[in-house]
């Protein structure tokens, strides 16, 4: 059996590899000439950046988290959390609800006395079931951390009010923080939250690439760069599958590719189901890559919720995952921007973009101008995952129409499921043991 794999990202890798070691003949088509989709890197002038955003490896499914470390083997850095929220102009342990303490003292009364009060009120069944993202974050931390982090940061990733977005995929993704934990930490007591977090691995050389090529190895005669799919169709028992000047064939064909760039290769798919494609949102995403000489904060990552202070959500330090991430006496900088196609983001160049991240970065007093040595954009189109209210209405008629086509969808983008990498390797994972060899054809 000769198996086509749509994409050459993580999931696309990973089944190559999964499939390849089962005995499957393998054949992966990706459309960049590179693979590794959302977890690539590059190295310029000796700053290594990860190229959809920064990547760590960590999980709290064992299976994956043995399989990515089994991968980089030797070529990993072991790092503990120190992770942070930019809160008027001060450094919040993360978690929010973990850094209460830190908080100035108005604050810090009014997230605990609001998480007290809806406490108290759910007790009392004076609350009714949440009905969106935004009801379930004041449900499930009170009015106080509601609008003092967790909606600012929220609408700023995803570009979305919360109000109108879904609730289902919050379960399991955000934890609901233990009572005793968030009164711990209003009164300085230390505590921990996202534990599966708090000790991560990252490759010494290479950045996240380094994952994927390792996963890629054995499969790498078998990876077409450069073939960008533009037709799919099956032929009796034989998939034909063209970039427009070749034709593949295959016995099955799996698709880890956006499910938006599926749909258009295959002919005749009916209105209603391109139209709830064309629905599903989604961010792209801008990384603004900084390097500089000397030193930066000793914090792994942080959030940057305040909306004056620029349109950046994320910062991560790069060089303090990997000691060899930035050249000798430099540290390195990644902003990340998310945002719509077509929106004020996607028109700004990339010099506008650089002015806007190191003018933030002065501001919050982490560079100073003569510091600075590179600078670089890197944009991703396809990014986050938005689950509008809309989604699960949306989503349904494109997996099932698909399944009936018979071409299974696996991966962050080709389920259209916001996937963190371990769950990617899980989706994968899954896909083969509910899939036996003898069970296809």
């Amino acid at each position: 059996m000769k198996t086509a794999i749509l994409g050459g990202g993580l999931s696309g890798l990973t089944l190559a590899r999964l499939l390849h070691e089962e005995g499957e003949e393998v054949v992966v088509l990706e459309a960049e000439e590179e693979i590794g989709g959302l977890c690539r890197s590059k190295t310029d002038r000796s700053f290594t950046f990860d190229t959809g955003g920064s990547h760590i490896i960590f999980s709290n499914d064992p299976e994956v988290l043995g399989f990515m470390r089994e991968m980089i083997g030797e070529n990993e850095q072991r790092n503990t959390r120190n992770t942070k929220i930019f809160y008027k102009n001060r450094y919040v342990k993360y978690p929010f609800e973990n850094g209460l303490s830190d908080l100035p003292d108005d604050d810090r009364f009014f997230c605990i006395n609001e998480f007290v009060k809806n406490l108290i009120a759910e007790k009392k069944g004076e609350t009714s079931a949440p009905e969106n993202f935004r009801e379930w974050i004041y449900d499930t931390f009170g009015k106080g951390i509601a609008e003092c982090y967790m909606v600012p940061y929220n609408e700023k990733i995803w570009k979305y009010p919360t109000d109108r977005m879904s609730l289902h995929w919050v379960d399991g993704r955000i934890p609901r923080p233990p009572v005793e934990d968030v009164i711990k930490s209003a009164i300085g007591i230390p505590t921990e939250g996202y534990t599966h977090q708090a000790l991560f691995s990252y490759p010494l050389d290479g950045g996240i690439e380094a994952l994927v090529r390792a996963i890629a190895r054995p499969v790498l005669p078998f990876i077409r760069t450069g073939f960008r799919v533009t037709s799919v169709k099956k032929s009796g028992t034989v998939w034909h599958i063209g970039n427009g000047r070749e034709t593949i064939e295959a016995d099955r064909c799996i698709c880890t590719m956006p499910v938006q760039h599926l749909l258009p290769c295959i002919p005749d798919v009916p209105r209603e189901v391109q139209a709830a494609c064309d629905a599903l949102q989604y961010n792209s995403l801008a990384c603004i890559n900084i390097g500089i000489r000397g030193a930066v904060p000793d914090i792994s990552w942080m959030y940057v919720p305040d909306p004056s202070l620029g349109r950046t959500n994320r910062l991560s330090f790069p060089s303090g995952f990997s000691r060899n991430a930035a050249p000798e006496g430099c540290s390195s900088i990644l902003a990340e921007i998310t945002h719509h196609a077509g929106d004020e983001v996607s028109r700004m160049t990339d010099e506008e973009l650089i002015r806007e991240v190191t003018a933030m970065l002065e501001m919050m007093g982490i560079i100073k101008p003569d510091q600075l040595v590179f600078s670089s954009v890197i944009r991703q189109p396809f990014a986050y995952v938005v689950y509008d209210l809309a989604y699960c209405k949306n989503i349904v008629p494109v997996k099932k129409f698909c399944s009936g086509y018979g071409i299974p969808l696996v991966g962050r983008f080709a389920e259209f499921e916001y996937l963190n990498m371990d769950g990617c390797i899980r989706s994968v994972m899954d896909f083969i043991k509910k899939s036996p060899l003898e069970d296809q054809g």
